[in-house]
């Protein structure tokens, strides 16, 4: 029988803790499956720590992971990754606002052939202006940018492979990037609506201004999904326009000067032109400096800039070689 890894961050929330638990053992033991729960304190200020303690003390099933200060739900997310042995691995906020009941559905359609399931709040419990309207906007901007669909990057509630999961490496803000991230492997995605509910006990620990954070690590993951292994792509394309502009110019220039006798030295554009050269010329030099840093970053570490869904064995079509390593690697 597979063994299900239950992902779950928690900050601030005692209140919750104990009703989680319940809730989640219910399903679990309910639909009869092996699991591991993998609770994660992001350097809760309140008695989150000691409800868990109390609760682990009597199922062995139960870890806990205590950060020493707080480091954000992104780092508590990678954390739990990292601890987890399941082969899927499932993810929920620890707020009671994610439904436990909806996680047998997800692993069925993950059985379905799928490497990563997405939860989709069609039916968001969340304040409009603060919460929901930013979120739809981020959401359709997301979607655009990374071209992968989804109605909902921001539901914790997801259930992936452990081999997805524990060769997905998160930072700053990018925990909402999962399946972004995923995608980069090429994995197969799916979004199913699941029930979303109100919260009950405990505070938010999200606003608005949180938007402009998610914004700049659209960036960097834009940027990782398209240039991580061929930086020289972007910063080459941006060097050649802007140098080539400046080129243009100086020629425009030189032709003013030697065949119209035009005076350059006091012109600006003669000035603009020479940092347009110079800024693109820089441009180049930053990207052979990446591609160095990219080539020593893969080499150094032994990564592959590829990923492999099977082997084959020849001679036998349902005999499948073992791998030697994570097909992520």
């Amino acid at each position: 029988m597979k063994l299900v890894s239950i992902v779950v961050p928690l900050y601030n929330e005692e209140e919750n803790v104990e009703a989680l638990y319940k809730e989640l053992t219910s399903v679990i033991d309910d639909c009869n499956i092996n699991a591991e729960f993998v609770l994660v304190d992001d350097g809760s200020s309140d008695s989150t720590v000691e409800k868990v303690k109390e609760v682990a003390g009597r199922d062995p099933r139960l870890k806990l992971v205590c950060f020493r200060r707080n480091f954000g739900q992104t780092a508590a997310m990678q954390a739990g990754f990292d601890h987890t042995q399941g082969d899927i691995v499932v993810t929920l906020d620890g707020d009671l606002q994610n439904d436990p009941a909806e996680i047998p559905r997800m692993i069925e359609k993950l059985d379905e052939g799928y490497d990563l399931v997405a939860g989709w709040r069609k039916d968001r419990k969340d304040k409009l202006v603060s919460r929901k309207l930013p979120s739809m906007l981020a959401n359709r901007l997301i979607s655009k940018i990374t071209n992968v669909q989804l109605h909902d990057y921001g539901c914790t509630l997801k259930a992936m492979s452990g081999e997805v999961a524990r060769n997905i490496h998160l930072y700053g803000e990018m925990h909402r990037f999962i399946p972004a991230l995923a995608a980069e492997m090429g994995v197969k995605i799916a979004e199913i609506p699941v029930n979303h509910r109100p919260r009950l006990h405990g505070e938010s620990k999200y606003g608005i201004s949180r938007t402009f954070r998610v914004l700049l690590d659209l960036l960097t993951v834009k940027f990782f999904l398209r240039f991580s292994t061929r930086p020289l792509h972007m910063f080459g394309i941006m060097g050649m326009v802007t140098g080539g502009l400046g080129a243009i110019v100086m020629a425009y220039l030189a032709f003013c000067r030697i065949f119209l006798s035009m005076p350059l030295a006091d012109r600006p554009l003669l000035l603009v032109a020479t940092m347009l050269v110079l800024i693109g010329s820089q441009f180049i030099c930053f990207g052979l400096l990446a591609e160095i840093l990219v080539r020593t970053h893969f080499e150094s570490q032994g990564k592959k800039t590829y990923t492999v869904r099977d082997i084959f064995a020849g001679g036998d079509r349902d005999n499948v070689a073992p791998l030697p390593t994570s097909r992520f690697g």
